[in-house]
């Protein structure tokens, strides 16, 4: 959120999704009522240091850690907010005056504040006195979604070790001190309101959003054994395929491959706004596939595709429709149609703002592609379609895809080589290690050990923990 933006949602005024508290020097009680009713309702942008017109009053610097660590405490608190919600706080200067600005997103659960349920409309919070209110409120929250969906025979067990700690580099780049860094993979889940009570067995499980975030390539196959994202380029062979990548890992692997997989057979294009450096590619492209991630209807066996082509990239995904038809900047009604997997990665700061995606998507493709904006169709097919301009044509384009590969091989071998070398140095060596010294990602080191095992040059004896390495042949 930028000051200009937050100036903007000011202006607007309090309503069913604004709330402003004056929290000058100390935390307003009141705006947990809002909390709790922002989470039942809508949602809603909060801002603390502004009267109820809308006028900045700011908070005093020195209290401003104190209150958003008074709020991170409580929201924490089970005997306060049941369940309990994490949200990110974010200070800020309004007018040469310090607020604290936070955004509600809509909850799939029915939450309590102190025992009470709150609800919102225009003129504001109000409890939810009778049992029939409460009632209406469990009734509406319990529409189901498929990423809750809970599956009590898959543990903590199945998931993967390394996409927490995927989770957590991600995190501590954005936020040294988020506090998820000290929780236990367990707590993770839990405080992503990933585990839930089976409804059919009353047993407690994982949901289906948590595996597909975290989980082995077991647990995704016993959950969802049709789910596939199938990244193809078809610049040169339009009938099959120049390069394919199929995956079926769990999702926070799954999203730097795709970012890779653009990086390699995309154009770059540097771009300057204001004094920020960044690749036009990377920031429209991120967009495009965490939409292909995070709005998914994964109940379907559709196959969802992100393919590259000469002069465009067209995604396509199964989709429980929001707003039927063709999407622009006028009739986007922003909806994250799988909220918990889009909290996992807001975490990282991946994910920004309900909506941003789509409007950088229309900020910035015009400059990457000659003028020409995405084309975004929302049917049970959600597609996109983004234009480029190619910096490489015809004999060039596969004269450049052959070095790269053949390069690519050379940097392979050696790789691979450097690992039978450690390995036999160091039998019980870790693949961080071996990472950290050949000077690639664990990713790619893990994808070397699959190939030298699968070609029976090394093997694995004993546990994953507390096993080792053998080189079988050379």
């Amino acid at each position: 959120m930028t000051p200009d933006k937050l100036k903007t949602i000011i202006a607007q005024k309090e309503g069913t999704e604004i709330e402003f508290k004056e929290s000058k020097d100390s935390l307003a009680r009141k705006v947990y009522e809002s909390i709790c009713a922002f989470l039942n309702r809508r949602g809603g942008h909060v801002v603390l240091g502004a009267k109820d017109n809308g006028e900045i009053v700011g908070v005093n610097p020195a209290k401003v850690q104190e209150q958003m660590d008074q709020l991170a405490k409580d929201m924490n608190n089970p005997q306060l907010f049941k369940p309990t919600y994490y949200l990110t706080y974010e200070p800020m200067d309004i007018d040469g005056k310090k607020i604290i600005y936070f955004y509600v997103p809509e909850s799939n659960q029915a939450h309590s504040y102190k025992g009470i349920y709150y609800d919102r409309n225009q003129d504001g919070d109000f409890e939810l006195r009778s049992t029939e209110q409460i009632a209406n409120l469990f009734i509406r929250k319990s529409r189901m979604k498929t990423e809750d969906r809970v599956y009590p025979m898959i543990g903590m067990k199945d998931l993967d070790e390394e996409a927490f700690e995927e989770l957590r580099k991600g995190i501590r780049i954005e936020n040294s001190k988020h506090p998820w860094l000290n929780l236990s993979n367990e707590e993770i889940i839990r405080s992503g309101e990933l585990i839930a009570i089976d409804p059919e067995t009353g047993k407690e499980g994982l949901t289906l959003a948590a595996i597909l975030l975290f989980g082995n390539s077991h647990a995704i196959a016993t959950a969802l054994p049709t789910y596939r994202i199938d990244l193809l380029c078809r610049v040169n062979d339009t009938e099959l395929y120049d390069d394919r990548e199929l995956l079926s890992c769990n999702l926070l692997k799954a999203y730097p491959i795709m970012m890779d997989f653009i990086k390699k057979h995309l154009p770059e294009q540097p771009y300057i706004e204001g004094i920020q450096r960044f690749s036009l590619r990377d920031r429209i492209l991120r967009e495009v596939a965490l939409n292909l991630i995070i709005h998914r209807e994964y109940s379907s066996a559709y196959p969802t595709t992100f393919t590259i082509y000469r002069d465009r990239i067209v995604t396509e995904n199964w989709n429980i429709p929001y707003v039927y038809g063709h999407i622009d900047l006028q009739t986007m009604r922003p909806h994250r149609k799988n909220p918990k997997i889009a909290n996992v990665f807001s975490q990282m700061g991946i994910v920004e703002e309900l909506g941003s995606g789509i409007r950088k998507m229309f900020k910035y493709t015009p400059l990457y592609a000659n003028g020409k904006e995405p084309i975004i169709e929302e049917q049970d097919v959600y597609r996109i379609e983004i234009p480029y301009i190619p910096t490489l044509q015809g004999s060039n384009v596969e004269a450049t895809q052959k070095s790269t590969q053949k390069n690519t091989q050379k940097s392979t071998q050696k790789s691979t080589q450097k690992i039978i070398n450690l390995i036999r140095e160091n039998p019980y060596v870790t693949t961080q290690e071996m990472a950290d010294s050949i000077g690639i990602i664990r990713r790619t080191i893990a994808k070397h050990i699959r190939s030298l095992q699968d070609k029976g040059i090394i093997k694995r004896i004993g546990p994953d923990k507390g096993g080792y390495w053998e080189v079988v042949e050379d």
